[in-house]
């Protein structure tokens, strides 16, 4: 196995700083791939933020993660998690952090609360310590009931709310979320995010890797939009949307000539920008009132017949799409 390289310039321990993950130009390079999976990523969370890492399948924003929980060596750089160098000294970055990965990593030969228990002698809690915290969690994520159940009893909301109090259990700095809502219902992923919004007003300081843009949008006090192993832009959600120079957003279907309709768009006054993605143009327009009208006026005037039309305000995949021309889930 090839060794990672070690940046010179990430120490072991910053007091007093609030950064609680930092990494310096942190790069990982699969055998056989033709670019980094993740490419000189410098990266600051702070202590009680939930951080999100927001792009589509294949941006880096998992190979990130696994190298932030010690499960992916780096190539080159270097990674601080809760003042510990994650190269240096593994282990003892894993006390300090709770995972929460994509595939369901339930012991299914153990019960719901044996789940809990365990995971707590293993970080070095007391029998009594870990017996009383397992029997707290299943009460604070409404999973009581199923306690001495197997966890193939569970459904997959209730199975992903285990895995999330599994991974605060032993009381760690930081918490990693990996897809967290991927496949759930509506129902459960709103369950699971008032669980994170709780643990957020606690002080828990989170990372959360998703492409759910309003998620990201819920969740999140800062986002970074990933792809292709860099970071295209961080900010607060907000504070993305606001880059975007429109207020509102009209998606046209048509017949016709698109690419003739773009330019008629592109002309009117109102319109900041036109994008043409998938037999589809996202019209930015800053004037809202105005902007209905314009656009109905612009198609029919274009000789095009309208299909679908659908006004929104800005979204974090408005912010990606204007970054990249694509979007998020692809």
């Amino acid at each position: 196995m090839a060794q990672a390289t070690l940046a010179p310039d990430v120490d072991d321990r910053r007091d007093g700083d609030d950064v609680v993950i930092r990494t310096t130009d942190l790069t990982k390079v699969y055998p056989g791939m033709d670019r980094p999976a993740v490419d000189n990523l410098n990266l600051e969370v702070r202590r009680g933020e939930i951080f999100g890492l927001l792009g589509p399948n294949g941006a880096g924003k998992t190979t990130t993660g696994g190298m932030l929980t010690t499960m992916v060596v780096p190539t080159s750089g270097g990674a601080v998690v809760g003042d510990i160098d994650v190269v240096r000294h593994p282990a003892l970055a894993k006390q300090a952090i709770g995972v929460v990965p994509q595939q369901n990593t339930l012991d299914r030969a153990l019960t719901v609360w044996e789940n809990l228990y365990f995971h707590g002698r293993f970080f070095g809690m007391s029998a009594a310590d870990s017996r009383q915290a397992a029997h707290e969690l299943l009460e604070e994520f409404h999973l009581a009931r199923w306690g001495t159940a197997p966890v193939m009893s569970l459904s997959g909301g209730m199975a992903q709310r285990l895995m999330v109090a599994r991974a605060i259990l032993h009381r760690p700095e930081i918490v990693f979320l990996d897809e967290p809502t991927a496949g759930l219902d509506p129902q459960s992923r709103l369950a699971l995010w008032e669980i994170l919004q709780r643990l957020h007003s606690g002080g828990q300081t989170i990372l959360l890797t998703t492409h759910y843009m309003e998620e990201a949008d819920q969740l999140c006090d800062r986002v970074a939009i990933m792809d292709h192993g860099h970071i295209l832009a961080l900010d607060t959600p907000e504070g993305l949307k606001e880059g975007v120079d429109a207020d509102t957003i009209v998606s046209v279907r048509a017949s016709g000539d698109l690419d003739k309709l773009e330019k008629a768009l592109g002309r009117r006054k109102i319109v900041t920008g036109v994008v043409h993605l998938d037999g589809e143009l996202r019209v930015h327009v800053k004037g809202a009132t105005e902007a209905l009208p314009i656009v109905l006026d612009t198609v029919s005037k274009s000789g095009s017949r309208l299909i679908d039309l659908t006004i929104n305000e800005p979204t974090l995949e408005t912010v990606f799409i204007s970054l990249t021309g694509k979007e998020l889930r692809d």
